[in-house]
């Protein structure tokens, strides 16, 4: 069973809107914590054995400059990779960007940050952190489940099941609050995006929500 409350509090979100040297972009940040040697959370990200236990399978040429897809989701082009500390990628799109960052707070212990960073155009404005947000929990929540040996053998089921749906319609309202907070979207903006995003996510719930 997951503890739906202390995993949705366990990550610290954050939404913001920022000018780059393209554009306004977009940036969601997600931080939490590993009970694991960072060399040990660092192979769970990157190696392609363990990371379909946990998250998708993935495919491509795995090195600097080459792409790769992960099973029925996005791909893209590994632009930085320095073990056991970064890796930045594209991610769907090449102004797509995703960065992982590990650092040791301790000797067994990892602080992990993920950043997805998109132009404004393409996010939407601070309400497109709803069509992202709640799908990197889950896959923080998969890898916090992987690193203490509790992973069901069907990443993708579980996601789904309805323990997973309901971890999903709380991450949701959790990132709900997050953009409210940010003053990047409107309420209208927050409101079409909480529609999709729960559709997207927890399916299931969100039916039998609008039937009560």
């Amino acid at each position: 069973m997951i503890d739906i409350v202390n995993q949705l509090s366990a990550i610290h979100r954050q939404v913001s809107r920022e000018p780059s040297d393209s554009g306004e972009i977009v940036t969601v940040l997600l931080r939490r914590d590993y009970g694991a040697p960072i060399d040990d959370v660092w192979h769970a990200v990157t190696d392609p054995e363990r990371l379909r236990r946990w998250f998708l399978p993935i495919s491509g040429d795995l090195r600097v400059g080459g792409t790769f897809q992960l099973e029925g989701n996005a791909g893209g082009e590994i632009l930085t990779c320095e073990p056991p500390r970064l890796l930045r990628v594209t991610f769907g799109a090449p102004t797509s960007l995703v960065e992982l960052r590990l650092s040791a707070t301790d000797e067994d212990d990892t602080a992990l940050e993920l950043v997805h960073t998109v132009p404004v155009d393409l996010a939407g404005g601070g309400a497109g952190a709803l069509y992202v947000g709640p799908g990197w929990d889950g896959a923080l929540l998969a890898l916090d489940l992987f690193v203490r040996g509790e992973i069901s053998d069907d990443p993708v089921a579980a996601a789904n099941s309805p323990q997973g749906q309901e971890f999903s319609r709380g991450s949701v309202h959790a990132w709900i609050d997050v953009v409210t907070a940010s003053g990047t979207a409107s309420p209208e903006e927050i409101t079409a995006a909480t529609e999709v995003s729960l559709a997207q996510f927890a399916p299931d719930v969100a039916a039998a929500d609008r039937q009560d």
